[in-house]
């Protein structure tokens, strides 16, 4: 795989893109915190751009699987480099609707990347690497934000805010140079019969999960991983406040993205001897434990760990559903799906965000993280019973065709 130039292409311009995105983000923050007073309005600020993404999702997803996945990846990356341009108006203008614009513009086209490029991994590695890919370049996604934070921090201390918008651009424009190197091998796409898929509605992608029980369960369980990730932040804040200690903060965050960067690394060697399902339901149940672990939120040892625990089982999750949803969904669908799941993700994470803060207000961290424990306990239990009659009604049709 490490031989594969399309391998580094993607790896290198996630890092650099990654690298823009949270100078992007660090710098957004920066920017509404000076014009924009309310946070409620922050937050509907932030959501405008959220929303354009989601409407376009099902016209991105139905192009995706259209055009050749390299065309997709490189309009789209030109435009997310353009959006940036809309951002510097309105820091030169002071305007928070020129930042509305570029929220927008910058998420649309997020919308069309990321279907493409999770489409285009299948196509640059073989099937038996795709846990490895996926494992890696989520690693590399991690490190990017780890590294772009730190650096957004840092520059913003000696260099204008404008500046920091430059070098973003910098990073998107490196990432659309990148692009045009990629050589993918777009008859995967094909038919048997050698043609491109015809033009096909957004929606018939759902008979095909509905045929799939084993995508549509992946599907349903990568909640149990957002009920921690939706709320993320405000938890980290709340264990702040609980603990009285600004540094804890620090702490939870590297511990869980060390953790996460190692989990990413280990499943390519557990899942050489442990089938994805099981690497799947394990980690899932783990993660409902991490979730409980919380309730000791008042001693800085138990958050930690809890988050560290979590990290290390979401940096297996995720690459294992990926490859999943990638080995399982044939290819022709794979720009509907990935963009559909795009846009579940999204608006699950905007759910589980008010939840948290409802919950938060509600009953406090300690018994929300419980509750969540629990429902993400009772999800997996209730999800591999169903996974192991699906599996035995497999082995029993099996068996009835071998008699025959």
């Amino acid at each position: 795989m490490w031989k594969n130039k399309n391998v580094w292409i993607l790896l290198i311009g996630e890092f650099i893109a990654g690298l823009g995105l949270w100078l992007g983000i660090i710098g957004n923050l920066e920017f509404m915190q000076e014009k924009v007073p309310s946070d409620f309005l922050k937050s509907v600020i932030l959501a405008s751009g959220l929303l354009a993404g989601l409407a376009v999702g099902p016209l991105a997803g139905k192009i995706t699987d259209q055009v050749n996945k390299k065309t997709v990846m490189l309009v789209s990356g030109f435009t997310r480099a353009l959006s940036v341009v809309f951002m510097l108006i309105a820091i030169y203008t002071g305007s928070v609707l020129w930042m509305v614009v570029f929220l927008v513009s910058i998420q649309i086209s997020a919308a069309f990347y990321f279907p493409a490029l999770q489409a285009a991994i299948p196509m640059v590695v073989k099937e038996k690497e795709l846990l490895q890919m996926n494992g890696v370049h989520m690693n590399v996604a991690t490190l990017s934000r780890i590294l772009g934070t730190a650096l957004a921090g840092i520059l913003l201390v000696i260099i204008s805010l404008s500046m920091l918008y430059v070098l973003s651009l910098v990073a998107y424009l490196a990432l659309f140079l990148m692009t045009w190197f990629l050589t993918i091998d777009e008859k995967q796409q094909e038919s048997p019969q050698g043609t491109k898929p015809k033009a096909a509605g957004f929606k018939e992608v759902f008979p095909v999960i509905k045929s799939l029980p084993i995508v549509f369960m992946t599907l349903v369980m990568t909640l149990i991983p957002l009920l921690f990730i939706g709320g993320f932040n405000l938890m980290v804040i709340n264990i702040s406040e609980l603990q009285d200690s600004s540094a804890i903060k620090g702490w939870i965050y590297t511990a869980e993205g060390i953790a996460f960067m190692t989990g990413a690394f280990a499943v390519k060697k557990i899942g050489e001897t442990v089938s994805p399902y099981k690497i799947l339901f394990t980690f899932s149940f783990v993660i409902g434990i991490a979730q409980m672990l919380l309730y000791f939120a008042t001693s800085p040892v138990m958050s930690v760990l809890a988050f560290t625990v979590f990290g290390f089982s979401v940096g297996c999750f995720f690459p294992t559903a990926a490859t999943i949803f990638q080995t399982r969904i044939p290819k022709e669908f794979h720009g509907r799906f990935f963009s559909f799941r795009n846009m579940l993700d999204r608006l699950i994470f905007q759910v589980v965000l008010l939840l948290t803060g409802l919950l938060l207000d509600l009953v406090g961290l300690q018994i929300m993280t419980v509750l969540f424990g629990c429902l993400s306990l009772v999800m997996t239990g209730l999800f591999y019973s169903k996974y192991r009659q699906l599996r035995t009604t497999t082995l029993s049709e099996q068996a009835g065709q071998a008699h025959i």
